[in-house]
């Protein structure tokens, strides 16, 4: 009949019932993929995209008509209407406010969200046994206007060599857009102010190498043609589209774990619903050992013992923050009235 809508499904996944409606309904309209096409992309990288999200308070980005229709982040799971096998972890804001998230537990969390028309997620770098504690560092490497992806790459590859120095392994992926995400997988022992300080301090020190390339300005007005190493992603309640997770764009690009040695032979829109899930089959999940040997930061923090010594102390953090202790002012610098003039 025409004009008639598919039924919807109940579907098995991982020994739950997860009801799929409305699966005829276009999310990516360029590409012409589906509410079931993203439904079912998330059970075929289902090995991967778990790695990344298992016991992880994960915020669910949301486009219930599509990609080009009305989008929200969804930070609470709701109280009413939830399947009760459905896990939660309960996160504070910067403001105190606190906020139970879905935590995935299992694929069928996954596909729930997906039913819900979730198509990014965005993990907490941290697990639910200690939601205060990271366990994972991220490095987002974000191109500025003049630079493109291929710069990405060449500071990855700069940060690959340090990283070598400090005795630690980084799990790259692309962002799925023009930049690039590099991952440590840390000891739970610090708190998000201080892993923050060592992801600032790691970046002063790519910058210190390769400052025609690399920059650390929080004002777009400083940055230049250069990447900016988005030390706030270290922020508590930032958060970064996760592995494997596809991201709103026309394309449907996923964020895609690579190996390091093919990283200059890639191409973001190599990525996509279609691809990914048989790339996963075929190679397996570069990401595959990311858990195998979590790191101390000692070393990072005592750069930012030094830097903070030598003049460089804090950076300013987003403006939804509070003040933080040690926080330099948040003023554009061209705005800034006391601020030294040459």
């Amino acid at each position: 009949m025409a004009g008639s809508k598919a039924a919807a499904e109940e579907i098995e996944v991982a020994g739950h019932t997860v009801r799929l409606s409305s699966p005829d309904r276009v999310i990516f309209p360029q590409r012409g993929f589906t509410k079931a096409d993203v439904f079912h992309y998330y059970l075929a990288v289902g090995e991967g995209i778990m790695r990344a999200l298992r016991d992880r308070p994960t915020t669910l980005q949301r486009f219930p008509e599509g990609i080009e229709g009305e989008m929200f982040f969804q930070k609470r799971v709701p109280t009413r209407g939830v399947p009760p096998w459905v896990a939660t972890a309960e996160i504070s804001f910067p403001s105190g406010r606190k906020a139970a998230e879905l935590c995935p537990i299992d694929l069928a969390h996954v596909a729930w969200a997906a039913q819900m028309g979730t198509v990014v997620f965005h993990p907490w770098p941290v697990r639910a046994a200690d939601v205060d504690q990271p366990d994972e560092l991220r490095i987002d490497l974000d191109p500025q206007p003049g630079t493109d992806f291929a710069d990405a790459v060449t500071a990855a590859g700069e940060l690959r060599a340090l990283l070598a120095e400090l005795g630690v392994t980084g799990w790259p992926k692309t962002s799925g857009g023009r930049g690039m995400h590099i991952y440590l997988r840390i000891q739970p022992r610090w708190t998000f102010v201080e892993v923050r300080r060592a992801t600032i301090a790691l970046a002063r020190e790519l910058e210190r190498r390769r400052p025609e390339l690399v920059t650390t300005a929080w004002w777009k007005e400083e940055r230049g043609s250069r990447v900016f190493v988005d030390f706030n992603q270290m922020a508590r309640d930032r958060t970064i589209a996760c592995a494997y997770s596809l991201r709103a764009n026309a394309r449907a690009t996923v964020s895609t774990p690579v190996d390091w040695d093919e990283l200059t032979q890639v191409d973001p829109d190599d990525f996509d619903l279609r691809s990914v899930p048989a790339r996963l089959a075929e190679r397996g999940d570069p990401h595959a050992g990311i858990d195998d040997a979590p790191w101390d930061i000692t070393p990072l923090l005592e750069w930012a013992e030094r830097d903070a010594a030598a003049g460089q102390g804090d950076l300013p953090y987003p403006p939804e923050y509070p003040k933080m202790p040690g926080e330099p002012k948040r003023v554009q610098p061209s705005k800034d009235r006391d601020r030294p003039r040459a």
